[in-house]
């Protein structure tokens, strides 16, 4: 991004090859620099906005989560939102919105010219001087071409800088992922007729995605149940030795991670690994609206293994996955770099790892894990021009995994008996597996200069900046109630007259160093100093 000072820049970058250090590295540069005066970080949900939040805090940028307004609350550097929320008011935004204005955005696939979420954010962020747009997959499910990228006359977007896989794993950016696939003899009966086979074996185009859906099936025990529990083997050894090869370090908090084929599929599956691990697995679906609070406590606790149902794209940041499972029918070329992005981010203090991945031997899905380093430029394409199979969203999850047949009606098949088994590993990028002991990410920020109001950005391992401004809130909110109850007075006359003597006009603008003497003057009023 050397030369680059105004106008869009699009980065597209292999899953977990790290967009977010130097996105943010770009930002502080220019508050330093003084080209930008606040900072617009907008992604697709919720969650995420409060993981960009805490990485920026890391390099002592302070955002604030899901803001209600562009203007940042006094204190901070810039705010964190979703497209939805920049949508939604996008008329208020362009208002507040200044050229000087440093605008990033996550997952920039989800915009496109014709929908809501790009006309609002054009609308909201159009004044703004420059756009840094970071992508993993830089294409919409519908091919609605994305505001600020440019296309060349084939109609390939042209990205200003992209990483793939192997760039990242030679760089020690990315872990080195082992193909582990696994095929045996499967029986299944396809309406009257029962067919036997294998992966190796030549099928009628019909009859190849039940010969998958046996390999998958949670009910026969020669089928998946066994690979699970192969796979489980697998994660105790990381778990307790750190797994096959030279420097390997014990991982005791790695995890597992078994993409589904649907809710039926992801509680059978959750019963098998119960059975094997002695626990229950963590379970998330796109439909629960418990999903994302389920992947926060999963992410940092120690629990072994996690099912997953169309919730394994953008924003979902577990690094400490080391061993997965490919149970999903889902089979385009996106979605399987997706479903491996999740096992090749890295753990800052630790050496660069391998992860396994287990999937059945079908020939696809083999392709796919021997091209899945190729370079991410030819996959970049306009609405016009676009491969309806290289598509990724919960539609095109679901469209894949579908089982009814054309007319809506299942057909007549089931699963009767299989004897699989791990076939020889295909490894990603020759297999060589680098044991790197310093961060892979690196790159010290300038500390020369400062916005002239706004203290500047220090790296700080201390809790950021949101978190304890809502800690305060919190705390002031619950002696503000104290205090009502105390003096027989409301919460907003007791609120109004904190406000007067600390010289507050709304608590929602606060600094810390207000709330902090709000606090202080609720103490000594409900230990009648006050």
């Amino acid at each position: 991004m050397g030369r680059w000072s105004e106008g869009t820049f699009l980065m597209a970058a292999a899953p977990g090859a790290g967009k977010t250090r130097p996105a943010l590295e770009q930002a502080v540069r220019a508050l330093y620099a003084r080209d930008a005066d606040r900072v617009a970080l907008v992604c697709p949900t919720a969650p995420l906005t409060r993981q960009w939040a805490e990485a920026a805090a890391r390099l002592g940028l302070h955002l604030a989560p899901d803001a209600p307004e562009l203007t940042p609350p006094a204190g901070f550097h810039g705010v964190a939102v979703t497209y939805a929320r920049v949508a939604q008011s996008a008329e208020r935004w362009a208002a507040q919105c200044l050229d000087s204005t440093f605008v990033i955005a996550d997952e920039a696939h989800h915009l496109g010219d014709e929908l809501a979420w790009g006309k609002g954010f054009s609308q909201a962020l159009g004044r703004a001087r420059r756009w840094l747009l970071l992508s993993g997959t830089p294409f919409r499910s519908d091919a609605s071409p994305i505001p600020g990228v440019r296309y060349d006359d084939d109609g390939m977007a042209l990205p200003d800088h992209a990483y793939g896989y192997a760039d990242a794993v030679r760089d020690g950016v990315c872990r080195p992922v082992t193909f582990i696939p696994f095929d045996g003899t499967m029986t299944w009966r396809s309406g009257d007729e029962t067919v036997e086979g294998s992966f190796a074996d030549q099928v009628a185009g019909e009859e190849r995605s039940r010969r998958y859906r046996t390999a998958i099936s949670a009910d026969l025990e020669g089928a998946l149940p066994k690979i699970l529990a192969e796979a489980h083997r697998r994660l105790i050894g990381v778990r307790e030795s750190g797994g096959p090869g030279p420097g390997a370090v014990a991982h005791p908090d790695a995890g597992g991670l078994v993409v589904a084929a649907d809710g039926e599929h992801a509680r059978a599956v959750a019963a098998v690994l119960h059975r094997i691990v002695g626990s229950p697995p963590t379970v998330v679906m796109h439909t629960d609206p418990q999903a994302h609070r389920r992947l926060a406590e999963f992410t940092h606790s120690t629990d072994p293994w996690i099912v997953a149902v169309n919730m394994v794209s953008e924003g979902v940041d577990i690094p400490r996955l080391r061993v997965g499972v490919y149970a999903t029918a889902a089979k385009t070329a996106m979605i399987f770099r997706q479903i491996v992005g999740r096992f090749v981010r890295t753990v800052p203090g630790r050496p660069l790892e391998a992860s396994w991945l287990y999937l059945p031997a079908e020939a696809t899905l083999r392709a796919h894990a021997a091209e899945v380093d190729r370079d991410l430029v030819p996959l970049l394409r306009r609405k016009e021009d676009a491969d309806p199979d290289q598509l990724l969203d919960d539609e095109a999850l679901d469209a894949a995994n579908r089982v009814e047949d054309e007319a809506g009606l299942r057909p007549a098949f089931e699963a009767l008996a299989a004897d699989m088994a791990p076939a020889a590993q295909l490894d990603l990028f020759g297999g060589a597996t680098p044991v790197v002991t310093e961060e892979p990410v690196g790159g010290a920020v300038a500390t020369v200069g400062a916005p002239a109001t706004l203290a500047a950005p220090a790296a700080s391992a201390e809790v950021p900046l949101w978190q304890r401004r809502q800690q305060l809130r919190d705390l002031r909110h619950g002696l503000v109630s104290e205090l009502g109850r105390k003096r027989g007075a409301t919460q907003r006359e007791v609120n109004a007259w904190v406000n007067r003597t600390v010289g507050i006009t709304r608590v929602e603008q606060a600094t810390v160093d207000q709330l902090e003497r709000s606090i202080d003057v609720l103490h000594d009023a409900l230990a009648g100093r006050g």
